[in-house]
């Protein structure tokens, strides 16, 4: 696959669009981050797991927007990036391209490919833009890290919640999500 020639400045959203289609790429202050190889199997159940629980979820704000990716979230020029499931309740920042501003909820689950920029690069990311929520999903240990923004604007500590425990939501009326559905994997 060829690679984006790299630049002296920092990459822009301009940039970004002008890409092949059928690359997935982000950017991150500016940087490129190749989004390949394409995820697992297992990957895309948990994906598509959660994104069914929070659709179908009968507390669930009608309001609020479910997205899963490929969906660009453009928090400014340099940073563009395409969150594996992505909940936002303010319809402002729906366009018909693509999100404009923070998400409410972030839930990104990791591949051995992505992990490392998604719990750093991406967390500060979140953490810096005010995502409310951001979520890891740890598809083979089967856990997940629950961050909520604080009101100094950081993170603070991760609720580390298991398999046979339930994940409580600080938005979308606070759904609970038991996590033996999310990480049902029947398919294997």
């Amino acid at each position: 696959m060829p690679l984006v020639k790299e630049k002296e400045n920092k990459f822009t959203y301009s940039d970004y669009v002008t890409w092949p289609d059928d690359e997935r790429w982000e950017l991150i202050d500016g940087e490129a981050y190749d989004m390949s190889p394409a995820p697992l199997i297992r990957h895309q159940k948990i994906v598509s797991n959660i994104n069914v629980i929070l659709s179908t979820h009968p507390q669930r704000k009608t309001e609020c927007f479910v997205g899963i990716a490929p969906l660009d979230v453009v928090f400014s020029e340099h940073d563009v990036v395409q969150p594996d499931i992505l909940v936002v309740c303010d319809r402002k920042k729906i366009t018909e391209a693509n999100i404009q501003g923070a998400p409410d909820l972030v839930i990104e689950v990791l591949s051995p490919s992505t992990a490392l920029k998604d719990r750093r690069e991406k967390k500060s990311l979140y953490e810096r833009y005010g995502v409310k929520e951001y979520i890891l999903v740890y598809p083979i240990d089967q856990y997940i890290e629950h961050y909520i923004l604080q009101q100094d604007g950081s993170f603070g500590n991760a609720q580390i919640i298991g398999p046979d425990e339930t994940l409580q939501l600080a938005i979308m009326d606070k759904i609970e999500i038991p996590l033996r559905a999310v990480f049902d994997d029947s398919i294997f």
